[in-house]
């Protein structure tokens, strides 16, 4: 009696669902650094005491073009993502460690604990797919690690094809390994679905993050964890930060700038302000003169690291790899996007009051966006433009890493992964339920006329909740259609006419109705 009254409660598992593989952005898996000479390990990504430090002693790299992989600068030191919990362990919780705050560093943490509610179980049905995101997305030892993966999570499963679930960067990467190897792809994978994909990539962020680095934490967390210095150095190394440039080729509906205020002296010898604009292409001599002059000191050792052009190169490969992929038969693909937010598109420095006057001194200086659309990230115009056949694009209003955790796209993803009870009148794209509540139908004829008369009816079911207060003092939504056309030898006369009204929303739900009727005379 006592052991069952403290043995815990068995997890629902359903045993009936395909099998999913988690694939997160950058900086969203667990890193490892190993030492060499000693062997042991110790995490160097995500982590809040001596983040700084570790960054500039373990991660900082050097790109070799000769295998197209970041090496770290320290040679005693090579870095590993876990494979504890079926893969899972590296891209839930960024450091498990944290207790205040710990929300800052989940990833994938909500929608692991939401989809094992749904009936998923780790090793079974749910698996992660962790990777060292300072590598290129194309790097063959990250494609053969995913051949491996997925065919080891389709084995573990009974032979159940895989749906693959990928955040922002990681979207880049299926698509790669899509383009690269579609045998292997078609073979285990049954749907893809990507959520905030910079397909044509990150245009403002990307530009900003060249010349003043980036922050992967907001808030107080951030002065505890990885300078934008420190980060910047490691950036610039990256062959994942050059992939995900803005696509120069597509015609975008405003083209993304860098613009620079300058002071330069006219004809006259006279100084001038004014605003010079670059196009993404034009952009890279910018960048290229602005870290000329860029170096790190690593172990006593000065290491010049400018706008690499080499790894320039090699992102134009990955790029006309992404530009080449296509969906193999039998799959499917996904998109969600986030929206809403305001978006950086094109970057601006200086101002008509403190111009640059040398473009060395840009990483010196504060950048001002001009913003589209989007998830505060990536444009919502770059997320959508995947150049894939999709079964289903939606746009969810949501922050670029929030949106993993939006009630939305878990009622999305329920809806396409077929978890729980389906239900057949959940619309993905609007968040509706549409239930069907009446259907009248009738037709007769008489005295040369034929008539018809529909009559139709829903309950229209969302999350949203309208002011109670409110809905009492508003009135249905009406509106109506004649159609009619004229007889002649080969067709009769015919009008008809129909009514739509909509009535205020209570509760949630909202009640609609459809009147019409057809009218034609014999010819």
């Amino acid at each position: 009696m006592w052991l069952k009254l403290i043995r815990k409660p068995q997890p629902y598992v359903d045993p009936d669902l395909d099998p999913v593989l988690l694939v997160p952005g950058i900086a969203g898996s667990i890193l490892k650094a190993v030492d060499h000479q000693n062997g042991k390990e110790e995490r160097v990504w995500v982590r809040i005491l001596g983040a700084d430090y570790k960054c500039r002693t373990k991660l900082w790299s050097r790109f070799d073009p000769s295998t197209g992989r970041t090496v770290s600068l320290d040679p005693c030191t090579s870095v590993r993502v876990p494979e504890e919990r079926y893969g899972l362990y590296a891209i839930d919780v960024l450091d498990p460690d944290m207790i205040i705050g710990r929300e800052c560093v989940y990833y994938f943490h909500d929608m692991i604990v939401e989809m094992m509610k749904w009936g998923f179980q780790e090793g079974k049905t749910l698996f992660g797919f962790g990777y060292d995101f300072r590598q290129s997305n194309r790097l063959q030892e990250t494609m053969d690690r995913l051949a491996a993966k997925l065919e080891s999570v389709y084995k573990a499963s009974g032979g159940k094809k895989i749906n693959i679930i990928s955040h922002s960067m990681g979207g880049l990467l299926i698509k790669c390994f899509m383009g690269l190897h579609s045998d292997i792809f078609k073979k285990y994978v049954k749907n893809w679905i990507a959520i905030a994909a910079p397909f044509l990539g990150a245009p403002g962020y990307i530009a900003s993050t060249f010349l003043n680095g980036m922050s992967f934490v907001d808030g107080w967390e951030q002065n505890f964890f990885i300078s934008k210095w420190s980060m910047h150095q490691l950036l610039i190394e990256c062959p994942s930060i050059y992939e995900l440039m803005a696509c120069p080729h597509f015609h975008w509906q405003h083209m993304p700038l860098l613009e620079i205020w300058r002071e330069k002296e006219g004809c006259d010898g006279i100084p001038r302000i004014i605003l010079e604009s670059y196009r993404p292409g034009e952009s890279i001599d910018i960048f290229n003169e602005a870290l000329s002059g860029n170096s790190v000191d690593h172990d006593g050792e000065n290491i010049p690291l400018p706008f690499n052009l080499e790894i320039l190169k090699w992102a134009k490969e990955t790029h006309r790899v992404l530009a080449h992929a296509k969906v193999p038969s039998g799959v499917k693909f996904y998109n969600i996007y986030g929206i809403n937010l305001e978006t950086p598109h094109s970057v601006c420095y200086g101002s008509e009051e403190t111009p640059v006057t040398d473009i060395q001194d840009l990483p010196f200086f504060q950048p001002t966006y001009i913003c589209v659309d989007g998830d505060g990230t990536v444009p919502a115009e770059s997320a959508k433009a995947d150049g894939l056949h999709a079964e289903a694009r939606v746009g969810v209003p949501g922050e670029h890493r929030g949106i993993l955790c939006e009630p939305h796209v878990f009622r999305i993803l329920k809806h396409w992964l077929k978890a729980g009870d389906p239900d057949p009148f959940y619309n993905p794209i609007n968040d509706y339920v549409i239930l069907p509540t009446a259907f009248e139908w009738e037709s007769h004829h008489e005295k040369g006329l034929q008539v018809t008369s529909l009559k139709e009816e829903w309950e229209i079911v969302s999350e949203d909740q309208d002011n109670l207060e409110d809905v009492a003092s508003r009135k249905p939504f009406v509106s109506s259609i004649s159609v009619s056309q004229g007889g002649n030898k080969q067709s009769s006369r015919s009008e008809a006419h129909a009514t739509v009204t909509v009535h205020p929303q209570t509760e949630g739900k909202q009640h609609v109705e459809l009147n019409a009727i057809s009218v034609s005379v014999d010819a």
